[in-house]
């Protein structure tokens, strides 16, 4: 199960079906993570435990910056004297070094995993058309909407917000996707503050000067457009910069 973390919600992903059929654990990474070995060491043993059964244990780097010197596959534990006591393998897959081919003859769950595995930009497009064919021969909408909104945030990992949405613009589902609709009144809420902020901070330091770090802190941390809106009205009202923050 992927789980991708936003403000607006959780996206899941459930891959039970792709990859492999043995049982195994799964750690999708996006970024460098030097104890990850030691972490599906230990889910390794739990899993096994309860299980009764052996289990496999895989890391997914979502992009290079998931990637450094500890993800080996390998993990030793010595004793003070230096005399091995312990060893551990585990599978690594570099998604940007994956052919997109292996996701595409896998379960749909991993479809979202396609816009991050060995591909040209300009190939995307054709991509897109094959999970389209996919999600509707294969999935409720349900399942499709949560599957399309899940891969616009991937693609969020390495590709500019504009070409994920532009590329993505034609698909049904994620017209109608809730999750999605919410991410982009977020995007542009945060477009909106951080505009304002700017516009606050400039015209706040022609009347009252430059700004103390703690006046920049304060400001930066406001992230509703509207209460932005209310400071910027209140400017000539007021004589200073603690007098204009005083009733945050």
């Amino acid at each position: 199960m992927i789980r991708l973390q936003n403000r607006a919600g959780i996206v899941s992903i459930d891959t039970s079906s792709a990859l492999n059929t043995v049982p195994d654990c799964r750690e999708f990474q996006a970024s460098y993570d030097s104890t990850l070995g030691r972490r599906l060491l230990h889910y390794n043993v739990l899993l096994g435990h309860r299980h009764l059964l052996p289990v496999r244990s895989i890391a997914i780097l979502l992009r290079p910056e998931a990637d450094g010197k500890n993800m080996t596959g390998h993990v030793q534990l010595s004793l003070p004297n230096g005399k091995p006591y312990l060893e551990f393998e585990y599978d690594v897959i570099r998604l940007w070094q994956l052919d997109p081919a292996t996701i595409l003859a896998g379960g749909i769950g991993t479809l979202p995993l396609l816009p991050l595995t060995r591909v040209e930009r300009s190939e995307l497009p054709g991509l897109i058309r094959e999970m389209a064919k996919r999600l509707e021969g294969e999935a409720g909408q349900a399942e499709a909407d949560s599957l399309w909104t899940a891969t616009y945030v991937l693609m969020g990992l390495q590709y500019e917000e504009a070409f994920a949405r532009q590329l993505l613009q034609g698909v049904r589902a994620m017209k109608e996707s809730v999750t999605y609709q919410a991410i982009l009144r977020e995007g542009r809420e945060e477009g909106r503050a951080e505009e304002g902020r700017r516009l606050l901070l400039a015209q706040g330091k022609k009347r009252f000067g430059e700004p103390s770090t703690d006046v920049r802190l304060a400001i930066e941390a406001i992230t509703e457009s509207a209460i932005l809106d209310h400071l910027a009205m209140q400017l000539l009202d007021v004589e200073s910069w603690d007098e204009l923050l005083a009733g945050l």
